[in-house]
């Protein structure tokens, strides 16, 4: 039943203010849903993303967000870095690193952090 119904993500902070910032002004993702003071939801594709706070923000330790950018990761990689991302980098198994991008077989990737810690993805090949 639930395999025919869309799904959103969805990802804790403890400071809307701040993360609409990250959001908004660092990812350059456009709002969908959510005026001030309430939780935001952000359209990326044919996707959302809802973000909302909570106490338990950041204590995911995997990834929470993960976009699909095909053949551009290292381009959108140095567009984020440009806007003051970091990326992190992960000693995985059978994964080389050529600067902030791993990679993994014939595909590409690379995580980085929002303000409270969430881990985001940008993959592809």
């Amino acid at each position: 039943m639930l395999g025919t119904n869309d799904t959103q993500a969805t990802v804790a902070v403890r400071d809307l203010k701040a993360a609409r910032k990250f959001y908004e002004g660092t990812l350059g993702l456009k709002l969908a849903e959510g005026g001030e003071g309430e939780p935001p939801v952000y359209q990326t594709g044919k996707s959302r993303l809802l973000v909302y706070e909570s106490q338990y923000a950041g204590t995911n330790k995997a990834t929470s967000v993960t976009w699909d950018v095909g053949r551009d990761v290292e381009r959108v990689v140095e567009w984020l870095k440009g806007r003051g991302v970091t990326f992190e980098h992960y000693d995985l198994p059978g994964a080389t690193v050529k600067g902030d991008v791993h990679l993994i077989g014939p595909g590409k990737a690379a995580w980085f952090k929002d303000p409270e810690g969430n881990i985001h993805a940008v993959v592809g090949r």
